[in-house]
C-alpha cells in the first residue's frame, strides 16, 4: 500500500489573535507542582489553538531522541523527547498528543540549536482530545526545522496500554516487575509526547535507563552501555527506520533468550521469564523460518538488523507487530511439548505468522489512517495461512481458512456489521476498528496467485482485469465490497437449461415478510466473481454478476450445479425450487463428488439460511445425514458444530425433552466415530483435532462410556499429585469431567496458581469453569477481577467461559452489569475485551424476557453504550436467537421425534 495525501485544511496561525479557539477554553500550564496541579504562567488570555481530533498538517515529525528511565520499585518513570520538526506554515503553536503525562518543561531552538535559553514555555492541556499545545512567542517561520524539547513523567500505566507495569511469579513465590509497551492504536501518547497517528513517520533514536539487574529491548540494537551513576545503566539503541509512533516499543525486564540467525543474517531472539525459557525454543524455529519465507516471498530484505519476540505475562491482546520487537501473550508465544496441544502448536505458528508479516504490510508500508486498518490485519490475518501452509504443512492450516470465512459472514449478516473501510475518529472508534470485519473477510487464495485476479508485475499499472474472459473494473468492483457492509446471498433457480439467479442482501435477522426488509436492502448490489461446478464436467466455470438478477445456461445434460466453488468467494448461496434436496439426494449417494470445502460451505450456507428464515431447519438437518459416511475432518467438525450449538442453546432454555432427544441423537448418530477415538495423542493433526472435539463433546452430553474413561484418567492424574503428564489432546476434557466434585475442582485450582505452563493453565481454567456449582463460578469471576491467581488478562475469556456454562449464563452476565464501570476501566470502551465480553455474554440468550433485559441495561448505560458498536450486535444476535426459538424449537421437537422411532 501506498500512503496517500490526507485533505485536511491547512491550519495558519501566525499569531496569538488568529489561533482557532476550541469550543472550550483550556488554560496554559507551568511545570507541575508535587500534588500534580497545573500553575498559570501569567498568560491567561491562552486558549487551545485547536479544535479537532486530528493534529494539524503544518509542523511534520523527522526524528525522535527519546530518554526514558523507568523505576520499577517506585512504579514511575521520567523522560525527555527531542522532536526535531519541519514547520511547513508559520505558527506559534505546536500541538501534538500526550495522555496522562505530566509535563514539567518544553523548548524550542532552531536548528543551529539557538537561541540556547531554557526558557519555559506555555504548555496548554486539551484531556478530551488528548492533545498538549505549546506556545513559542517568536514565530516559527515555514520552511524551517526546529527541535521541540520537552521533559515529562508519569505512573506506569496499571492497565494493558502505553508504558505499563507487568508481573510474574517464580516457582519460589517471589513477585518480580517488568515495563513493557503496547501502543497500537493511540497511545504512544501515553509513555512520550508525540504525534500519534499512523502517516506521521519518523526515526526514532531510544535510550533506557535500567537497574544493572535488568535488561531493555527496543525496536533497534542496543549500540552502547554505559553507567550513568551508581546503580543505573544506560542502553543506547541504533536509530530506526522511518516508522509510525504506534510501532515504538521497549521493554525492560529480567528474562532470557534464545537466539538463531536467519539465512541473511538477521538476529531472531525469543525472550521469556527465566522459568519458562526452555518453552521458546519452537518460536525461536518459527520466526527464522517465517523470516525467511517473507524476505523470498515478498522479494523485499527485512529492513532492520534483529527481531526480538517476547512472551510479556499481562498482555490484553493476542500479539503486537512493534517492528523488530514483536509482544506477545504467553499462550501465543510459549510452546511447552508435555502439555501444549497440537492446536497450541498451529496457534502459536499462525501468529508468529501474522506478526512478523506485518513487518512488510503494516510496519513498511502503513495505512494513513485507522479506517483502513484492514489493509494491516486482513493481509496479515490472510499471511498466516500462505506462510504455515508453505513452512508447515503437515499442520494442515488450509483446513481453518473456512472458519474463518464463516466468521467473517457471521459478524456481516447482522445489520450492526459495518463497511470494511469505515469512518472512526476518536480512540474509541479507532479500537473498535480491530473486529472480525477488518481481519476476517478475506479473499481466496486463488485471487491472489492468479494474475488474472490481482497485481502482478504486468498488470500492476491496469485498472482492468479479466474475468471469466471478460474485462472488468477492478475499483469499481472493489467499491462494492470495501464501501458497503454486509454480504450478498444468491439465489439459485434451475429452469431448465438456464441457471436463474438473484443477489440480496444476506441479513439473518429480518425476514422478506418484515416491514424493514425492503428498507434494510435498498441500495445493496454486489459485483459478485461466481464459480460453480457441474456434473457434466470438473471444469470450474465463472460468471461476473454485477446486477440484480442474472441467468446463466448451463444445459440441459446438467442434472445437478454447485455454486460458489469451495467457497472462493464471499457469499452465501440458497438453491431454490429443491435445489436444496437435490444437494441433500447428491450428498447421500455420492459426497465425494465435492471437495470437503464444498461439503462444508453447503452445511455452512443451510443453516445460516435456516438462521435468516429461507430454509427449514428439518432441510438443515436431513442435509448433514450423510454424516454418517463422512471421512474429512472438516465437514465432520462443521455438522457437528451446529448440532453442539443448537443444544448448548436449547439447554439453557430448560426444554427437558428436546435436550433429552438431541443428546440421545448426537451420540447415536456420531457412536461409531466416537468409539474411534484413543485417549492418546496419536495420528495426524487432523486426526487429533477430531478426537478433542468428540471426546469433549460426549462427556459434555455425559455419555457414560466417555465419563467412565475420562474418570479414571483424572483418578490417576490426582493419586500422581498432578505430576502426570496427561496426553494433551484428551487433557481439557479429563480435567473438565474431574473438576465436577470437590476434590478434583481444589486441585485443578491449586494446579492452575503454580503451573508454569500456560497452556495448561488455559486447559485447567476452561475445566473451572465447567463445574455445575454456581458458587465455584462465581468465585472464579471474583478471582478474575481481584486479578492475582487469575489474571486480569483472562478475566474476558475467563466470564465468556463461565456463560458457556448452562449454569452460568445467568450469573456471567450479572457479574458485567455489576461491574461494568471496573470492567470498562479495566480494558477500555472500545477495546476487543469489551467487546468480547458485550456480545459474549448476551449472546447466550434466547427468551423475550432476556433481551428486554439487555435492552434495560445499554439503557441504563446509555453514553457508553450508543460509541459501541457491540452494544447493537449484541441486541441483534439476541433478537435472532429468540427468532431461531420462534420459527425451530417445535420442528427440532417434531424431527428428532420421527427421527428417534
Amino acid at each position: 500500500m501506498v500512503l496517500v495525501r490526507l485533505l485536511v485544511p491547512s491550519l495558519f496561525l501566525m499569531s496569538l489573535v488568529e489561533s482557532q479557539p476550541t469550543q472550550s477554553s483550556h488554560q496554559a500550564s507551568s511545570p507541575p507542582h508535587p500534588a500534580g496541579e497545573q500553575s498559570p504562567l501569567g498568560t491567561d488570555n491562552l486558549s487551545f489553538p485547536w479544535s479537532r481530533l486530528r493534529l494539524p498538517r503544518y509542523i511534520i515529525p523527522l526524528h525522535y531522541h527519546l530518554l526514558l528511565h523507568p523505576n520499577l520499585t517506585s512504579l514511575r518513570f521520567t523522560g525527555s523527547v527531542q522532536i526535531q520538526i519541519d514547520v511547513q506554515n508559520n505558527t506559534n503553536w505546536v500541538v501534538l498528543h500526550s495522555k496522562g503525562l505530566q509535563i514539567s518543561k518544553a523548548t524550542i531552538v532552531d536548528q543551529n540549536l539557538a537561541p540556547p535559553s531554557d526558557k519555559v514555555l506555555p504548555v496548554l492541556h486539551n484531556p478530551s482530545h488528548e492533545q498538549i499545545g505549546i506556545f513559542s512567542s517568536r514565530v516559527l517561520s515555514s520552511g524551517q526545522k526546529y527541535f521541540l524539547n520537552i521533559e515529562f513523567g508519569a505512573e506506569l500505566s496499571e492497565g494493558f496500554y502505553g508504558f505499563y507495569k507487568s508481573t510474574y511469579r517464580t516457582s519460589t513465590g517471589e513477585t518480580r516487575t517488568l515495563a513493557s509497551t503496547h501502543f497500537e492504536p493511540t497511545s504512544a501518547r501515553m509513555a512520550f509526547p508525540c504525534f500519534d497517528e499512523p502517516s506521521f513517520k519518523a526515526n526514532f533514536s531510544i535510550r533506557i535507563r535500567r537497574s544493572p539487574e535488568y535488561i531493555s529491548l527496543s525496536n533497534m540494537p542496543v549500540v552502547k552501555t554505559f553507567e550513568v551513576n551508581s546503580g543505573v545503566l544506560e542502553d543506547q539503541f541504533d536509530a530506526s527506520v522511518k516508522m509510525s509512533t504506534y510501532l515504538v516499543a521497549f521493554v525492560v525486564c529480567d528474562f532470557k533468550s534464545v537466539t538463531a540467525r536467519t539465512s541473511s543474517g538477521v538476529q531472531v531472539s525469543v525472550y521469556a521469564s527465566p522459568e519458562k525459557w526452555p518453552q521458546t525454543r519452537y518460536a525461536l524455529e518459527v520466526a527464522v523460518k517465517m523470516l525467511d519465507f517473507y524476505e523470498e516471498y515478498f522479494n523485499i530484505h527485512y529492513p532492520l538488523p534483529k527481531q526480538d519476540l517476547i512472551a510479556i505475562p499481562d498482555f490484553q491482546s493476542g500479539a503486537m507487530e512493534n517492528w523488530g520487537l514483536t509482544t506477545y501473550r504467553e499462550t501465543s508465544l510459549l510452546f511447552d511439548p508435555l502439555t501444549s496441544t497440537i492446536s497450541d502448536e498451529l496457534w502459536v505458528t499462525m501468529v508468529i505468522g501474522h506478526e512478523l508479516a506485518h513487518q512488510w504490510f503494516g510496519n513498511l508500508v502503513t495505512m494513513e489512517w485507522w479506517n483502513d486498518i484492514w489493509l494491516n490485519e486482513g493481509f496479515a490475518r490472510y499471511m498466516e495461512y500462505i506462510s504455515v501452509e508453505a513452512t508447515y504443512p503437515d499442520l494442515k492450516v488450509e483446513e481453518y481458512l473456512l472458519d474463518t470465512c464463516f466468521s467473517a459472514v457471521g459478524h456481516d449478516s447482522l445489520n450492526s456489521s459495518r463497511p470494511i473501510s469505515s469512518p472512526a475518529e476518536n480512540p474509541t472508534q479507532i479500537k473498535q476498528m480491530f473486529d472480525t470485519v477488518s481481519y476476517d473477510k478475506t479473499c481466496s487464495e486463488e485471487d491472489f496467485i492468479s494474475g488474472k485476479h490481482c497485481y502482478s508485475s504486468s498488470q500492476a499499472s491496469k485498472n482492468a482485469y479479466l474475468f471469466a474472459g471478460e474485462h472488468m473494473d477492478l475499483t469499481a468492483m472493489m467499491n462494492t465490497w470495501i464501501l458497503q457492509k454486509g454480504v450478498p446471498l444468491v439465489t439459485v433457480t434451475r429452469k431448465g437449461p438456464n441457471l436463474l439467479l438473484r443477489q440480496d442482501r444476506f441479513l439473518r435477522t429480518v425476514l422478506p415478510s418484515d416491514p424493514l426488509w425492503a428498507a434494510l436492502q435498498h441500495g445493496f448490489l454486489w459485483h459478485i466473481p461466481l464459480t460453480y461446478k457441474t456434473d457434466a464436467s470438473g471444469t470450474i466455470h465463472r460468471h461476473l454478476m454485477t446486477t440484480h438478477t442474472d441467468s446463466i445456461h448451463i444445459g440441459e445434460e446438467v442434472s445437478w450445479v454447485k455454486v460458489n466453488t469451495d467457497m472462493t468467494g464471499y457469499y452465501v448461496v440458497h438453491y431454490e425450487d429443491g435445489g436444496w434436496d437435490e444437494m441433500t439426494k447428491l450428498l447421500r449417494e455420492n459426497h465425494t463428488a465435492l471437495s470437503y470445502k464444498d461439503r462444508t460451505q453447503l452445511i455452512h450456507n443451510a443453516f445460516q439460511l435456516v438462521t435468516a428464515g429461507h430454509l427449514p431447519l428439518n432441510k438443515g438437518l436431513d442435509l448433514i445425514g450423510y454424516l454418517q459416511l463422512e471421512t474429512h475432518t472438516v465437514p465432520l467438525l462443521q455438522g457437528l458444530g451446529y448440532l453442539e450449538a443448537f443444544y448448548r442453546m436449547i439447554e439453557k432454555r430448560n426444554e427437558l425433552e428436546v435436550i433429552s432427544n438431541l443428546r440421545r441423537h448426537i451420540l447415536r448418530f456420531f457412536r461409531a466415530v466416537i468409539d474411534r477415538q484413543t485417549w492418546s495423542d496419536g495420528g495426524s493433526v487432523s486426526e487429533r483435532r477430531l478426537r478433542s472435539k468428540l471426546l469433549s463433546l460426549a462427556c459434555h452430553l455425559e455419555d457414560p462410556r466417555c465419563l467412565e474413561r475420562a474418570r479414571a484418567i483424572f483418578a490417576d492424574w490426582l493419586q500422581s499429585n498432578g505430576t502426570l503428564n496427561l496426553p494433551t489432546d484428551v487433557a481439557e476434557t479429563v480435567f473438565s469431567v474431574g473438576a465436577q466434585d470437590d476434590r478434583g475442582w481444589a486441585s485443578l485450582l491449586h494446579t492452575y496458581s503454580i503451573a508454569l505452563s500456560a497452556a495448561q493453565k488455559s486447559q485447567i481454567l476452561f475445566a473451572l469453569t465447567c463445574s455445575r456449582d454456581t458458587k465455584k463460578l462465581h468465585r472464579l469471576l471474583e478471582l478474575g477481577l481481584e486479578g492475582k491467581v487469575i489474571r486480569s488478562q483472562d478475566l474476558s475469556s475467563l466470564i465468556l467461559m463461565v456463560a458457556r456454562n448452562p449454569r452460568g449464563h445467568h450469573l456471567a452476565w450479572n457479574f458485567v452489569k455489576k461491574n461494568w464501570d471496573t470492567l470498562v476501566q479495566k480494558f477500555e470502551l472500545g477495546s476487543f475485551c469489551i467487546r468480547n465480553i458485550i456480545i459474549g455474554t448476551t449472546g447466550q440468550f434466547s427468551s423475550p424476557d432476556e433481551l428486554a433485559e439487555v435492552q434495560s441495561f445499554f439503557e441504563s448505560i446509555k453514553e457508553q453504550a450508543s460509541q459501541l458498536r457491540a452494544s447493537q450486535v449484541a441486541l441483534d444476535n439476541v433478537q435472532k436467537n429468540v427468532r431461531w426459538f420462534q420459527r425451530n424449537l417445535e420442528t427440532m421437537r417434531n424431527w428428532l421425534n420421527k427421527t428417534l422411532q
